[in-house]
């Protein structure tokens, strides 16, 4: 080399053969032409050529003069590049070249002429590409490693190829550029940060979407030379995250950004930069914490990441995060929960939990985002979320929020219909979630209108699909019914009649429009209006646009006819979606997208639509039904057992025949429900029968030969069938005939004769056929009916006592254990008690006749003849028979007046009965007839006396029945705001009176100022009265207030004369006051309206008679705490279905049971008051839930007697009763009462702890004369739930049994007796 040098000196350039000298004397093109010859020299030459290499050396040095290195011609450059990448290569590893200036000047030279790669279609594209082939292949640059600048060299080289690359280079072009940048970083000493920034700004999201092809450029480079790059980024990382030195590079703002793609690229690469986000997981700024947040989402829950596994503290500390303070941060966490359910399924065991506390996040975002993530994974697959994931969503349906309740909702729907209903995921996935179709129609049971409408749209589109073909809509709705639990049932049965009922409201609306108008027709449309309004959200704008249609409807005929055709009984449902469409059409307008107007309407004709239900869909139903029945139905696929599937069916059928009556009238549809009435199975022909009732009533125009063949059928049923089917084929008879007389009388006549008491089996049906052939046709059997009263049920029937009961210690049996005789004799009760709701008027006496008779049973306590014949769970039905008819007898008017004060209480006194089963039955006679409006608001002051039942579970029933029955009655108020003369019936603060006189009558308060008997009357008054100050409206306080105040100036009416009666009702009245002062702060306000007191109950104010005397003893105040009642609202547990006879438990989820028993809370104890929750609250809470849920069992209900204990008597087979008054107890008898009591106050179960105080079991009242002067004691009491017995409780109110026998004694029958004979009606 040193020879070629010294030639090279010399300065004579050789040039290649053919080749001469090349000048700026020259043409360019004859320059271009000179210049491909020598890089055709240069291309052909090796290493290998070193006489070669020393002739050329003076012409490598004159290309790389800056004639060439700064020529204008681009074909010039690019030529002389070429040749200086060949006499690199040529002459390696030594340049040619020693000046680092000139080294550098080459380079960036060469690196200039990388940028023709870029167009990929130029004619010279291919000497660009060997150009890159060649530096690349011997790596020229890096010769500039020993250069100061090379930095700079290498930084301009990896900008270029960066910027040239793009989608028009193929696979080798990718190949050489990684093939050159990689070599200068792994062969290299360094890689400075600017060179780093070179390649990493390529993953910053901005250049990665303008230019994806520097990214996979960028992202192959990283992936060839991780281990050699990694420290450098390592570096960086450090330089910014621990030591916070952002002036470092400008990709420090994108530093997380970086760590994203680069872990994406290759994990390796941040094996020393992860634990660095640990700490800045921990770090104190809100920003830095949600950046690296966001960015750990993405990394742990990307597809194939292993960052969990392979980093457990990250991933720790990481789900820490998600109780970040911090809202943002726990919102990021939470949706990136979907991401890692659906990626990452083992990672579920983790999530669980932190989801938990996230879905009772205040936040309402947060709750809502925690729905979003387990609903999106389980639409995915079903086996992501475990079955606490989707309680969780579950929990959210009852949120306080709409959002969150609605995203529930609608996210378990979608699950639903998914799984269950188009069966994605296979049986053991609809299985699983089987639960979801019970709890959106639980739902149905909350107030919120918005609840209730979301409901209908999730059956209408989720459950049942109305797009589906009819035949396909039927089986699903068939075998939906089939699988619902009781309380879901409920709902549904309440959706259609809320439906059903908007269809009749809208009907009557186009009526009233139709008519003339008038003053008195447009206050009846706007009347109409408000009741519509109230079934639309947000009922306050739902007013004006309700207005707004009622005006269009009465100028646009056609959307009018469209409506009534909607509204139609007949209408189809393929007619119904025509008429939607049409007239949404009609009232929408494309320049108004979004009109407030329309969806209102659109929501109204939702609701009223029959979208499911038609003649054709019934016909469908009773197919599905039949194939049930002949066993060719898919009853075992779909999980059902046929019997089931069959008695559903017809239930289903039962409910449609009320709401859509007129689909029924079809001959097919008649004719295979007579085949259902000769079934066996007794539910399926009493279902028939029901259905026969409701959709019958044209029957005798239409379908004659139908008829010809049920009539038969329904005589005898009426005669010799189950007692069910023989009074629903009277009732049958009575709707669809117009003859019925002759009907009735062809039944009535030899039923009549055929009455025998010999056979107490056979006589059950007849007699509940003649009660109602006597109910419905009282005039047209007058004379017969009064002697069968007289002579045969009063006389011959309930005075007797022909079969011995059975000895049990049980109080109530199941139904097929009853006796025949105790099953006769109730039919022959309610036989008398549907005569005289038949004839409706007292002008005989026939009422009070039968009230004495029906007291005289309670009296007895069941046991009329008193001959001691009866078993106990005879007692025990005949209590509730004669209660039961009492409250019957009281919703007539007529009747109501004769009841005394004394028969009132007598029958109140039966919800505090000592079998179990009386109380609930009573209960829920009860509250039927108050929430009918049909028994007088009297008997609502009854639950008062629930306070002290023994078990959680009634208290919290009755509680719920109070609210319910108090909103009823308010919002009653509301739609007939004329009702003001009827205020004294419907005022439920009217309630307050009746409460106060019957607790001063109360059994158990004998002694006026005994502080136990005061706080019970406490607790009973604050049972109702929390209910009724939950809401002041109006000011209701100061109207309760004086209401109480106005009683202490009266007497009593029922004893006027008696001292003590007026002391304990002016006691009552302090005890009340105090209630209302304690927690009331409005109580002293003036009173909206002066009240009215109950004439029958309280005698007249007396003017010169000033009452302010306080009657409560000075203790007894200490009892009384601040503190704001809570406003409740009702639950669908108040009408929960009876347990079947003698059980106590309730099967799936019928009994809708509190956490705990806040009806019985004791407004005088502070820790009682902070601890108590409400069992009725229906207000939504992130943080709890109303749930539903089976009672393990009675016996953790039931609360121990407390007080004394009660001896027992002895000499007697049949176990005693309680006695009032003082008891005379030998110390054997004591000491035996006290070993044989289980619920001593030691013995309390722990479940029972914060209930009120209370005594065992109460009783009806004495029958003796003489009051007792003393507290009765307590019987040993326990109900086992495997028996389902029921066993004493206290009983309060009744004298001890003689010691004589019983025929000796003086008896009631006697004097009933007497009083039948002399009613002139006998």
């Amino acid at each position: 080399m040193a020879h070629s040098k010294a030639r090279a000196t010399d300065g004579k350039v050789t040039y290649p053969p053919g080749v001469k000298e090349i000048s700026d004397k020259i043409s360019k093109e004859e320059m271009v032409r000179r210049l491909k010859m020598v890089v055709k020299t240069f291309m052909d030459m090796d290493q290998d050529s070193e006489e070669e290499k020393e002739l050329y050396l003076n012409l490598a040095l004159h290309l790389a003069s800056d004639f060439f290195l700064k020529h204008p011609d681009k074909d010039v450059r690019l030529l002389v590049a070429c040749c200086l990448a060949d006499i690199f290569r040529i002459y390696a590893p030594e340049a040619p070249y020693t000046s680092p200036d000139k080294l550098k000047d080459i380079f960036m030279f060469i690196t200039r002429q990388l940028k023709g790669l870029e167009d990929t279609k130029s004619a010279q594209f291919n000497r660009y590409f060997y150009l890159l082939e060649n530096i690349a292949w011997v790596k020229s640059y890096n010769i500039c490693f020993e250069l100061e600048d090379s930095n700079e060299i290498f930084t301009q080289l990896y900008r270029t190829l960066f910027q040239v690359i793009n989608n028009g280079h193929n696979q080798k072009v990718h190949m050489h550029m990684v093939d050159l940048m990689s070599s200068i970083i792994c062969e290299g000493d360094t890689v400075s940060q600017e060179l780093l920034d070179t390649v990493l700004v390529n993953l910053v999201p901005a250049h990665k979407n303008l230019n994806k092809q520097a990214y996979d450029l960028a992202k192959a480079l990283l992936k060839r030379t991780a281990q050699a790059i990694e420290p450098y980024i390592t570096n960086f990382f450090n330089q910014v995250l621990m030591l916070g030195k952002t002036s470092v590079s400008d990709l420090s703002e994108h530093v997380f950004d970086l760590i994203l793609e680069l872990y994406n690229i290759d994990s390796h690469l941040l094996l020393s930069v992860l634990p660095q986000l640990e700490f800045k997981l921990k770090s104190n700024d809100n920003d830095e914490r949600l950046q690296v947040v966001k960015l750990l989402a993405k990394m742990f829950g990307a597809k194939d990441s292993e960052l969990a596994a392979q980093n457990k503290p990250l991933w720790q500390c990481y789900l820490g995060r998600f109780n970040d303070i911090h809202v943002p941060i726990r919102l990021e966490c939470v949706k990136f929960a979907s991401h890692c359910l659906m990626n990452h399924p083992d990672l579920a065991k983790d999530l669980t939990e932190y989801l938990r506390v996230r879905s009772h996040d205040p936040e309402e975002a947060i709750r809502h985002d925690v729905i979003v993530s387990i609903v999106t994974a389980a639409k995915k697959d079903l086996s992501l979320v475990n079955d606490a994931l989707l309680n969780y969503v579950k929990e959210r349906t009852l949120d306080k929020r709409w959002r969150v309740r609605k995203e529930a909702m609608m996210g378990l729907a979608s699950i639903y219909r998914k799984y269950s209903l188009q069966g994605e995921g296979g049986r053991e996935a609809s299985k699983q979630i089987s639960w979801i179709k019970d709890k959106l129609l639980h739902i149905y049971y909350q107030n919120s209108i918005d609840d209730r409408l979301l409901v209908e749209r999730v059956f209408a589109q989720y459950m049942v699909p109305h797009n589906l073909e009819t035949t396909e809509r039927m089986k699903c709705l068939y075998y939906l019914y089939a699988t619902l639990d009781t309380n879901a049932v409920k709902a549904l049965n309440e959706m259609w009649k809320c439906q059903n009922l908007l269809r009749h409201h809208v009907k009557d609306l186009l009526d009233l429009i139709k008519k003339p108008k008038s003053e008195a027709s447009n206050k009846a449309v706007f009347a109409k209006v408000m009741v519509i309004t109230r079934n639309l959200p947000d009922p306050g704008k739902a007013q004006d646009f309700v207005k707004k249609l009622a005006q269009v409807l009465d100028d646009d005929e056609r959307i009018r006819d469209q409506l009534e055709t909607l509204v139609s009984p007949a209408c189809s449902c393929k007619q119904a979606e025509v008429c939607v469409r049409d007239i949404t059409k009609k009232l929408g307008s494309p320049k108004q997208p979004s009109n407030p107007f329309l969806e209102m309407v659109k929501f109204l004709l939702e609701r009223i639509a029959p979208v499911h239900i038609d003649t054709e869909s019934i016909s469908a139903l009773i197919k599905q039904v039949n194939k049930s029945i002949d066993g060719t139905a898919d009853d075992e696929e779909e999980g059902v057992p046929t019997e089931e599937a069959i008695r559903a069916g017809l239930e289903l059928l039962k409910v449609l025949s009320f709401t859509h009556p007129v689909s029924f009238h079809s001959a097919e549809t008649f004719e295979s429900l007579l085949g259902c009435l000769k079934m066996d199975d007794e539910k399926v022909a009493e279902a028939a029968l029901q259905i026969f009732k409701n959709t019958g009533s044209k029957m005798e125009e239409s379908f004659p030969h139908i008829k010809s063949v049920l009539l038969p059928v329904l005589q005898a049923k009426a005669k010799r069938g189950p007692p069910r089917q023989a009074k629903y084929a009277i009732h049958c008879i009575n709707a669809m005939f117009s003859n019925r007389d002759t009907h009735f009388a062809q039944i009535f006549e030899p039923l009549h004769k055929s009455l025998d008491t010999a056979n107490l089996e056979q006589l059950i049906t007849p007699l509940t056929t003649l009660g109602h052939l006597a109910q419905l046709a009282p005039e047209q059997f007058a004379a017969p009916l009064k002697s069968l009263v007289a002579n045969f049920i009063v006389k011959d029937l309930l005075m007797n006592d022909r079969i011995p009961g059975k000895k049990t210690t049980k109080l109530w049996v199941p139904d097929d254990e009853v006796s025949p005789e105790t099953m006769a004799k109730i039919q022959g009760i309610k036989l008398m008690v549907r005569w005289l709701l038949g004839v409706k008027n007292n002008q005989s006496k026939s009422g009070n006749s039968t009230l004495r008779m029906l007291t005289a049973i309670l009296h007895s306590d069941g046991d009329l003849t008193e001959q001691g014949k009866m078993g106990k769970p005879d007692m025990s039905r005949l209590r509730l028979a004669a209660a039961c008819a009492l409250l019957k007898l009281a919703q007539e008017p007529c009747y109501h007046e004769i009841i005394t004060l004394e028969q009132y209480q007598l029958c109140a006194l039966v919800i505090n009965d000592e079998c179990y089963q009386v109380r609930q039955c009573f209960a829920q006679k009860l509250h039927r007839g108050l929430c009918r409006l049909r028994l007088p608001l009297e008997y609502m002051a009854v639950f008062a006396l629930c306070a002290k039942d023994p078990v959680k579970e009634r208290r919290a029933h009755a509680r719920q029945c109070l609210v319910k029955n108090v909103n009823i009655r308010r919002e009653y108020l509301k739609q007939h705001a004329a009702l003001s003369d009827k205020l004294f019936s419907l005022l439920p603060e009217y309630v307050v009176p009746y409460t106060i006189h019957l607790l001063a009558h109360d059994p158990d308060y004998v002694k006026v100022q005994d502080i136990e008997q005061l706080k019970e009357i406490k607790e009973a008054l604050w049972f109702v009265l929390e209910i009724i100050m939950a809401k002041n409206e109006n000011n209701s306080h100061a109207f309760i207030r004086k209401m109480v105040e106005n009683i202490k100036q009266t007497k009593d009416a029922q004893a006027a004369t008696d001292p003590k009666t007026n002391e304990k009702l002016y006691t009552v009245c302090d005890v009340a006051m105090h209630i209302i002062m304690s927690k009331s702060t409005t109580y002293s306000l003036e009173s909206p309206k002066d009240p009215v007191l109950p004439s029958r109950f309280f005698t007249k104010p007396d003017k010169n008679f000033s009452n302010t005397k306080n009657y409560l003893p000075a203790e007894m105040k200490a009892f009384f705490t601040p503190g704001k009642p809570k406003s409740a609202n009702v639950l669908g547990a108040v009408n929960k279905p009876l347990s079947s006879a003698g059980k106590q438990l309730q099967s799936k989820a019928s009994r809708m049971e509190t956490t705990s028993n806040d009806s019985s809370s004791n407004p005088g104890s502070p820790q009682r008051s902070k601890s108590r929750h409400d069992s009725t609250e229906m207000d939504h809470s992130e943080n709890e839930d109303i749930s539903l849920k089976r009672a393990d069992s009675v016996d953790k209900d039931i609360e121990k007697p407390r007080g004394r204990k009660r001896g027992v008597t002895s000499g007697d087979d049949q176990e005693s009763k309680p006695k009032r008054g003082r008891k005379k107890a030998t110390a054997n008898t004591t000491a035996a009462a006290d070993s044989e009591d289980p619920w001593d106050e030691d013995n309390r179960p722990e479940d029972e702890q914060n209930s009120p105080p209370k005594k065992g079991r109460r009783g009806r009242p004495p029958k003796s004369a003489t009051p007792s002067q003393d507290t009765p004691g307590y019987e040993n009491s326990r109900r086992t739930s495997d028996s389902a017995e029921s066993t004493p409780q206290k009983r309060r109110g009744r004298p001890p049994k003689s010691a004589q026998p019983a025929a000796k004694k003086p008896t009631v029958v006697t004097s009933i007796l007497v009083s039948f004979k002399t009613t002139q009606v006998f």
